[in-house]
């Protein structure tokens, strides 16, 4: 992968700013805008106008979905575009739990993050439902002998992410598609972090239901679901009536959908199979994180697995003596992005992080020398 001139293609990139703010969002190829920009100009309509920005809404369409497929390892059918992760996983949710009685339960993960917990949190408020939440270990991972425990006959929804946008950390998540199979329940994978460093394929997982988001990928802000054909095809969905609900995916896409953000969608794909796709992203991108986990200086403190394995390059830390708002704010003056809260969205993290922390994110724009310039400017504060 050569990444120099892979750098040329963005023109975020070209000012000398060091961007660690992969996990809030990746920057994007100029390409990727000049996609969106065409569609706007040249397929501005809607389905089933039986003229030219008719056929090439259809053609966007159709390509859209080719491409999610084969991101994820499915049919074409089966993949769902809504506004992003979050809404597409209220709508689905509220589709799977029409069924749902109460004392029924979902087991959740403390690494999670809320727009993978909040529509289970709701609809258990609606149904009388439990929502339980299975506990980590002290390297901020799953504890798999807490999750097993937890699990019974009342288990509808195993619901987790597949990586922690906080601390990075790695769930296995073909042992908790298994384990949730075996229970009779449905596994439902957030995977909006794991999907801009790992390669997917849901049939090898045996998931039922998994959601990510381009914007972690270099593409526009969309959600995209797969759900499991013949689980799909059992639930009722909450829609207009004479929205189309064939083939299958078509079933939770509520409304008319962004079609020039599905142009920017399919550009990102272009965009990822030209430099060798996930696959090479992931070699290059655990390099860089390898190098700045072994060079971390004495007054950082890391939180989450030590080491590369089991997480990906996504790094929750505090600089001894300074507060995390301080450090991030000084560090963007020395041209280094990176973000500082509290909880990162993770609500049953929360308690175990400490009141503040930064974080920083590995893209595959990433050079090592940026990676140098951070773990310099660290030491510094």
């Amino acid at each position: 992968m050569n990444v120099d001139a892979l750098r040329e293609r963005f023109s975020s990139l070209q000012n000398g700013f060091a961007f660690f703010d992969a996990p809030g969002g990746t920057q994007v190829p100029d390409e990727v805008g000049q996609a969106i920009a065409n569609a706007l100009r040249e397929a501005s309509g809607n389905l089933g106008a039986p003229y030219a920005t008719g056929r090439a809404v259809e053609a966007i369409l159709a390509r859209a979905k080719a491409d999610a497929g084969r991101f994820l390892g499915c049919t074409p059918d089966e993949i769902s575009f809504g506004m992003n992760m979050t809404t597409l996983d209220f709508a689905i949710s509220r589709a799977a739990g029409r069924d749902f009685q109460s004392g029924d339960e979902v087991l959740t993960t403390e690494l999670d993050h809320d727009g993978g917990v909040a529509p289970w949190i709701e609809l258990a408020a609606d149904k009388g439902m439990t929502v339980r939440v299975a506990g980590i270990t002290d390297e901020l991972t799953v504890d798999y002998a807490d999750l097993e425990r937890q699990l019974s006959e009342r288990t509808r929804v195993v619901a987790f992410a597949f990586a922690s946008n906080a601390t990075g950390s790695l769930a296995d998540a073909k042992r908790i598609c298994k384990l949730a199979r075996e229970a009779g329940a449905i596994s439902w994978i957030d995977a909006v972090h794991y999907a801009a460093h790992e390669p997917i394929d849901v049939v090898e997982l045996g998931c039922d239901v998994l959601l990510c988001s381009p914007y972690k990928f270099c593409g526009p802000h969309l959600g995209i679901a797969y759900v499991r054909r013949e689980l799909a095809e059992t639930w009722r969905p909450y829609k207009a009536r004479p929205s189309a609900s064939t083939p299958v995916g078509r079933k939770f896409e509520t409304g008319t959908l962004p079609y020039e953000l599905l142009a920017g969608f399919s550009a990102t794909i272009a965009y990822l199979d030209s430099i060798g796709g996930i696959g090479a992203i992931r070699d290059y991108e655990r390099e860089l994180g390898a190098h700045f986990i072994d060079s971390l200086p004495a007054n950082v403190t890391l939180y989450g697995p030590p080491t590369m394995e089991g997480r990906v390059p996504t790094f929750l830390f505090n600089v001894e003596g300074v507060p995390a708002v301080d450090a991030a704010h000084r560090l963007a003056e020395r041209g280094l992005g990176v973000w500082y809260a509290d909880n990162w969205y993770c609500v049953s993290l929360g308690p175990h992080l400490p009141e503040q922390s930064l974080r920083a994110g590995i893209a595959h724009y990433n050079t090592l020398a940026e990676v140098d310039r951070l773990l310099v400017e660290l030491a510094a504060l």
